[in-house]
């Protein structure tokens, strides 16, 4: 975990950094809670999981998640965003010992109008794909899969709430690894503070409908908007609490840092 450590200390750098001004902080940490805002972003999110498994093994997780909004006519937007895991664990697999890499890609593109509903409904909706990545067979599935994507939230005062759901299938991979039958569900609700902060309650819901296992995190994070030179970025820290059947972990953290590239 050596490795994982050393990106711990580089995600809570920024913290260190001067804060943005108030109004424009704010209006930041408010578009970081739409996943479908015309806002490009570059999230290096850590997780670090422990009491994995009967081995009571660990993972560092750095998911990189671009977001790229693309205009695509005069009412909608196309928001890409690319989900590529780099994985650190430990004895997961009972006593497996360490692997390191990548893991699964996870692509998914949400068409989204420009303009909220009358009763102010932000959505987007898509295609979601899987790509097998992943440079060690215990870091992914070895499959190829694909289904659909969508997220609906509203924005009210300081608050925003709202979830995003989608469902894989696999369609193609190796025939002695298990189908992908997979349901990700991820409710959130958000508070913002003057000067960029954020507190941001959310739960991810992976159900397995061929082996009927439900795996659930639960995390409540802290972020603050600040800037490194002239580069805006946000930095979030908090708790991790896992549930369901199939559990993935005992507990964990979580420490992020986004860049920001605002038009």
């Amino acid at each position: 975990m050596k490795k994982a450590c050393l990106f711990l200390v580089l995600s809570l750098l920024p913290f260190f950094a001067m804060a943005q001004d108030g109004t424009s902080a704010d209006d930041l940490a408010k578009q970081l809670q739409n996943p479908i805002a015309s806002l490009i972003s570059v999230p290096f999110q850590n997780n670090f999981d422990f009491g994995i498994g009967p081995a009571d093994g660990s993972r560092w997780t750095m998911n990189m998640q671009p977001v790229i909004p693309m205009s695509i006519s005069e009412d909608w937007n196309l928001i890409g965003r690319v989900i590529l895991p780099v994985i650190s664990q430990n004895d997961v697999f009972g006593n497996s010992g360490n692997q390191t890499g990548l893991s699964d890609a996870v692509v998914s593109g949400f068409f989204s109008p420009k303009a909220p509903t009358a009763g102010g409904l932000i959505w987007g909706a898509g295609p979601v794909l899987l790509i097998p990545t992943a440079t060690n067979d215990l870091l992914g599935t070895e499959k190829f899969g694909v289904g659909p994507t969508a997220v609906a939230l509203k924005q009210a005062g300081s608050f925003t709430y709202g979830a995003l759901v989608n469902h894989i299938w696999s369609i193609a991979g190796a025939d002695d690894r298990a189908d992908v039958n997979q349901t990700f569900f991820q409710p959130f609700l958000a508070k913002n503070y003057p000067g960029g902060y954020a507190l941001t309650a959310v739960t991810e819901i992976s159900q397995n409908w061929d082996f009927d296992s439900t795996s659930g995190m639960f995390a409540i994070v802290g972020s603050k908007v600040v800037t490194i030179g002239s580069q805006a970025t946000q930095v979030a820290f908090g708790p991790r609490f896992f549930y369901g059947n199939g559990r993935a972990a005992d507990w964990g953290f979580r420490a992020a840092f986004t860049l920001l590239f605002p038009k």
